[in-house]
């Protein structure tokens, strides 16, 4: 590599910054998804599975988004392009990915496709997909009627169980996406037949307008239009992005249609003119001629025929670029090549010691499903609840439906998505674990994504933060204050420790108001004790938390108090670095450490009433439900709920106590003046190692009695991580018999067989990533207060006895250990069954699941939630670092 630009993605990541060039104005943005989500559902009963169904996706216009196959797409979707294909067998053009429904699946929404992120770089400079597609007909219908029959105790039924792959009869087909400037794009698709036999396939790289001209008047005035140029080229005309070119090498069949709703099929009109969205799929697939044009439409389809021999591929090149001067294609892949180059030499840079060659293969590819996985996200609630004037007016109620208060929220922005298919809309926490692995990859983007959904366009005026979608007004735990904080100290170690206090001031003051709402709407008896419902706990309690049965009074929540105790040790902490540097911050400071006494005064003691969160008998937390007759019970269930109060914990310098002088007299004269509370705080007066301070809501003895439990391999502690729920629950199921009603939660490794919550409510035994993380960090805290004499049993009955340290980065190995490779070469997460399409590129092709099995570590839930998964980079980088010595 010593011909190579070692420093070219720096350089253009630094462009971007500086506002020269504008790298991010084409990215993979495009979504994978739009059918089937709220944004598009204008129904009655709000139903968005069945309102706008993949069947439906072919011949019906979106109206918010679009979606497409390894696509890209300007960052107002505007112009959009993406791969499509046929194997000359399939009922339907290949234009987007198929899965099942909510309703459908037997574990909820799944997609039913092969296919992986393999690279990309924070400028979108150089992109890599990998879309495996059979050569025989795709078993859309088989997956459906056998997820439909299976239960949900059953596994779910994927394509590597069907035949569609059988004898390696299918196309690796590679995508790779290389810049030559921030708005010209080379698109290489290269398709090897993996099978024994010649086979027939399509390749129709494609490209289209969102449909902005259907929906109110004077728009079809600005109409957007794409015609085949006497030079041979596709020009491609838009009032707002300006002119771009389409160039392409070999003779393919040029077909336009427009990006229009076939009025036949949907409106019973059938005279009525094309060529409609589907063209390409009628003209391609069924022959139909008449169903496209030759020379003018709003979507084109390049459409290039193969018969492809073993081991043999079929290349197709196309350019996307802005102007009117012709430009070839990349014909020999130079370009492609040094993008490549280029993109090792990023990762090299950043991957800071990790010298495991399989370590850095999790890292970059985590890193590229990061990067694949930002979409363009377009919601604008009230236009949606009111219509569009050219449209039908909605159904009445369905601001009853969801969002109806949510009128404020107009996004149009790049997101961070959990998954593109399963989850192609953002979702508050989700969003905050994203970015503390994209701090290490594109800290700017993950900065931008922290302010963004503090933004008036997002924020609900009262001060709560948007949840997801399906029901903006729910309650997500609040963790944006760590997340910005993580990412502060993050973007600052990489800048040399030059903090961007501009970000972490910004995002601060809107979290003020987030704060004050929660104290304000989630603390129903005002004792600082929080009822947040369910917070992403689905499945792990005893019943929805949102919505108690009848009989049942307000639940107290363990995990919903600790969270907010958690939340203002966050905030007490931003406040101190903004204090060193603008005093008036001192005070504020105070203020949350006041509140996080409060928090943990009402845990151990509600009211004075002598009954908290903590069970004596059971030595763990549980949640409190008020009873008829002003009595309360603990709902014994051992679960992440009982484990969330370890996070709440932070670890005090006493230089920095000596530079916040006013922060350090008001908290010892509330020490010294309330005695009660001082005893919260472990020892206050005496200090640990390097007389640090400690804020935690565990003195020693609770948090041993917590970790005996979390540490046992009986309970919560498995070879990958620690379990949601205790595995004791699997031979002693916790049950509650009340009001005529039976209540049981019992232990599931995998999937949960409650669908308490419907869909993909998987919290049950399963291990989750990003809870893991917090675990880990929480003990790292507690290490620098308590220093190497403070001992844990791990695991708990092993007679090995180990420093918090040290059970830290024994739970990291755990959890690294998903991605590795074992002694017999296979990754835990991929499960017993083989993979079912072998081949060179997926002996390096990875997944990143949702959460793994509570016993064997296999992947479910969404394959592709690279998001919060993808914290093992950071895991990997700290376990790279640990030979380093640290006095910290």
């Amino acid at each position: 590599m010593s011909d190579v630009d070692r420093w070219a993605e720096r350089r253009r990541i630094a462009e971007q910054a500086r506002g020269e060039r504008d790298w991010s104005l084409w990215g993979p943005y495009l979504a994978e998804r739009q059918w089937g989500t709220v944004r598009e559902d204008y129904s009655a009963d709000g139903n968005a599975w069945r309102f706008l169904t993949h069947e439906d996706a072919r011949s019906r216009a979106y109206r918010w988004g679009e979606d497409g196959i390894a696509g890209l797409c300007d960052d107002h979707g505007l112009l959009n392009l993406s791969l499509s294909l046929w194997n000359g067998r399939d009922r339907i053009l290949k234009e987007r990915l198929f899965g099942v429904t909510n309703e459908e699946g037997n574990h909820g929404e799944d997609v039913k496709e092969l296919y992986h992120y393999l690279d990309a770089v924070p400028s979108h400079a150089y992109l890599k997909y990998l879309y495996k597609y059979p050569q025989r007909p795709f078993p859309h219908d088989e997956m459906l009627r056998e997820s439909w029959r299976r239960s949900r105790e059953e596994p779910e039924y994927e394509i590597g169980d069907t035949r569609a792959f059988a004898d390696d009869r299918y196309f690796a087909v590679t995508i790779e996406y290389a810049k030559e400037d921030a708005d010209d794009i080379h698109m290489t698709v290269t398709a090897v037949n993996r099978g024994a036999q010649a086979a027939e396939l399509h390749l129709v790289p494609q490209l289209w307008f969102r449909n902005t001209w259907s929906w109110r008047d004077g728009a079809i005035a600005w109409k957007p239009w794409m015609e085949l140029g006497p030079d041979g080229r596709v020009a491609v005309n838009h009032s707002r992005l300006g002119s771009y070119r389409l160039s392409f090498d070999g003779t393919p069949e040029v077909l336009f249609c427009e990006n229009e709703t076939n009025l036949r099929l949907h409106h019973g009109q059938p005279e009525a003119p094309g060529p409609f969205k589907d063209g390409l799929d009628a003209a391609i697939v069924k022959g139909d001629r008449e169903a496209v044009s030759s020379t003018r439409g709003t979507k084109v389809g390049l459409h290039y025929r193969f018969m492809v021999e073993p081991g043999a591929s079929a290349v197709v090149r196309v350019r996307l670029y802005a102007g009117a001067r012709a430009r070839p294609v990349d014909a020999q892949g130079a370009l492609t090549r040094r993008r490549l180059e280029e993109t090792d030499a990023y990762y090299e840079m950043i991957q800071d010691g990790i010298a495991c060659p399989d370590e850095q293969r999790i890292f970059r590819q985590a890193a590229a499903g990061l990067i694949w996985t930002k979409q363009l996200y377009r919601y604008d609630v009230r236009t949606w609840l009111a219509g569009d004037p050219l449209k039908p007016l909605p159904p009445g109620g369905r601001g009853e439906i969801r969002n109806g208060t949510w009128k404020h929220f107009a996004s149009a922005d790049v997101l961070s998505m959990p998954d593109k298919w399963e989850y192609p809309w953002f979702a508050a926490w989700d969003l905050a674990f994203h970015c503390l692995p994209l701090a290490l990859v594109d800290p700017d983007f993950a900065k931008s994504q922290l302010l963004l959904l503090t933004r008036e366009w997002y924020m609900h005026p009262n001060g709560q933060l948007p949840a997801y979608e399906w029901e903006f007004g729910d309650t997500n735990p609040p963790v944006h204050a760590w997340a910005t904080f993580r990412v502060f100290e993050i973007d600052r170690d990489r800048r040399g420790g030059r903090g961007d206090l501009a970000f972490l001031e910004g995002v601060f003051h809107k979290l003020l108001i987030n704060f004050t709402w929660w104290v304000n709407r989630k603390d129903a008896q005002g004792r600082n004790v929080f009822q947040g419902g369910f917070l992403g706990l689905d499945n792990v309690g005893v019943f929805d938390r949102s919505r108690p049965p009848p009989g049942f009074g307000v639940v107290h929540q363990a995990d919903g108090t600790a969270w907010m105790a958690m939340y203002a040790l966050n905030m007490m902490r931003i406040a101190m670095e903004l204090a060193l540097h603008n005093d008036v911050y001192e005070s504020t400071a105070s203020k949350f450490f006041e509140h996080f006494l409060g928090i943990a005064e009402a845990m151990t003691d509600m009211g004075g009433e002598g009954f908290g969160l903590w069970d004596e008998q059971d030595e763990f937390y549980y949640d409190q439900v008020d009873m008829p007759g002003g009595a309360s019970l603990h709902l014994r269930v051992r679960s992440m709920v009982g484990l969330v109060p370890l996070f709440a914990v932070e670890v005090i310098d006493p230089q920095i106590l000596q530079r916040l002088p006013d922060f350090a007299r008001r908290m010892n004269w509330v020490l010294e003046n309330r005695p009660h509370l001082a005893a919260l705080v472990s020892r206050w007066g005496e200090g640990g190692k390097k007389d640090r301070k400690l804020l935690s809501l565990l003195r020693g003895h609770r948090m041993k009695a917590l970790l005996k439990r979390m540490l046992d391999e009986a309970e919560f502690l498995s070879d990958y991580g620690v379990r949601s729920l205790s595995k004791a629950h699997k031979d002693a199921p916790f049950q509650l018999d009340a009001f005529g009603a039976s209540f049981t939660v019992r232990y599931d490794p995998a999937d949960s067989s409650s669908n308490m919550f419907g869909g993909n409510s998987n919290w049950r035994g399963p291990v989750w990533m990003p809870m893991n993380y917090l675990i880990i960090e929480a003990l790292r805290r507690f290490h620098t207060y308590y220093g190497d004499q403070f001992l844990v049993e791990y695991p708990t009955g092993s007679g090995q006895h180990l420093t918090l340290e040290a059970i830290a980065d024994a739970l990291e190995d755990r959890l690294i250990a998903l991605f590795k490779r074992d002694e017999a070469g296979r990754r835990p997460y991929q499960g017993d069954r083989p993979p079912p399409a072998p081949d060179p590129e997926a002996e390096e092709a990875l997944l990143f699941h949702e959460f793994f099995d509570g016993d064997t570590g296999r992947g479910l839930g969404a394959s592709h939630q690279t998001g919060w998964t993808a914290l093992v980079l950071n895991l990997l980088l700290h376990q790279a670092r640990r030979a380093t010595p640290s006095d910290a």
